[in-house]
């Protein structure tokens, strides 16, 4: 048996940019929502999909995302993870950050 998986690659825009704060440890982090939207096949049809997703960036990837702006395009690389101990909301945690502008 394999080892459970972990991975999500998402692109879309962003919508909303957190403050950047510092962990206690004075590492950067920063919350932020994306939106995706696209069309998938499912079951041999196509369906429009749209969706918003939660993300944090810790460290350079924190620093990397406080320049950007609402409605900057974005690929994002990472894994889900509930936003606490009481909510089990999924976040991404990213880990890779690629701007899609002139693509």
């Amino acid at each position: 048996m394999s080892a459970p998986q972990n991975r999500l690659t998402i692109s879309g825009s962003i919508i909303e940019l957190a403050q950047l704060r510092h962990t206690p440890a004075g590492l950067p982090v920063l919350q932020f929502r994306v939106a995706h939207a696209s069309e998938q096949i499912e079951a041999g049809l196509p369906r429009q999909v749209e969706c918003e997703l939660q993300a944090v960036a810790l460290g350079p990837n924190a620093l990397l995302i406080q320049g950007a702006r609402p409605g900057d395009q974005v690929e994002l690389a990472g894994f889900l993870a509930a936003r606490s101990a009481r909510s089990k909301q999924p976040v991404l945690h990213v880990e890779r950050i690629e701007f899609m502008e002139g693509k």
